[in-house]
């Protein structure tokens, strides 16, 4: 059998843990936030903190929950329908690169691989927070951008997949593995640019 999902409460006081927890963790990481700290950012005992989450890390997760959330919406918002491709994409890498480099956006990803055994729910629903918000408005823009005659793509889904993928290589893997050195700005344009250059170069529509 399966590891029971994680039961988080909400009540009165939920909004208030998150925001609290939120701060901590931006600022001191999740080794280094106490629960000290975070109990007195959100201005609760420690006693309210441990009634709404008993593990330190169901709330690191559920703050990291709300952050890809909030991530994705936003990036989902900056793709417009009014917009050409090379734009449009470049736009979404770029915001999705400045997450997943982010000392927060790497240990998202590192914890959740750690919990995946303990709390399977987890994947899913970082997946449905984050991932898909994403890859459902790419595809939305691929339709627009295909009735313009900009793109040509049979399959949207898998393109979007794709796309989000071409912007996680070299420098993601590398951070994630702790062999990264300091990202320069030349190599943040070289994985944006590869990606757009990449996928234009595959579903683009050259101009007759």
């Amino acid at each position: 059998m399966g590891s029971a999902e994680p039961i988080i409460k909400r009540g009165r006081k939920y909004d208030q843990v998150l925001n609290g927890a939120w701060h901590v963790f931006r600022r001191d990481g999740f080794e280094g936030a106490s629960v000290d700290d975070i109990a007195r950012e959100a201005g609760v005992s420690k006693a309210t903190l441990y009634s709404y989450f008993p593990d330190k890390r169901l709330l690191f997760l559920e703050v990291a929950r709300g952050e890809c959330c909030r991530q994705s919406r936003e990036t989902a918002d900056l793709i417009t329908a009014g917009t050409g491709p090379r734009d449009v994409l470049t736009i979404c890498a770029g915001r999705m690169l400045d997450f997943l480099l982010s000392d927060f956006g790497l240990r998202i990803f590192r914890i959740c691989v750690a919990e995946s055994d303990r709390f399977p729910e987890i994947g899913r629903e970082f997946y449905e927070n984050g991932p898909k918000i994403m890859r459902a408005r790419l595809v939305e823009y691929f339709h627009e951008a295909e009735d313009r005659g900009e793109l040509q793509i049979e399959d949207k889904e898998f393109a979007a997949g794709q796309f989000l993928e071409l912007c996680k290589a070299d420098l993601f893997p590398r951070q994630l593995m702790g062999m990264g050195r300091k990202i320069t700005p030349t190599d943040r344009e070289r994985v944006i640019n590869g990606a757009v250059d990449m996928f234009l170069a595959r579903y683009g529509v050259v101009a007759g």
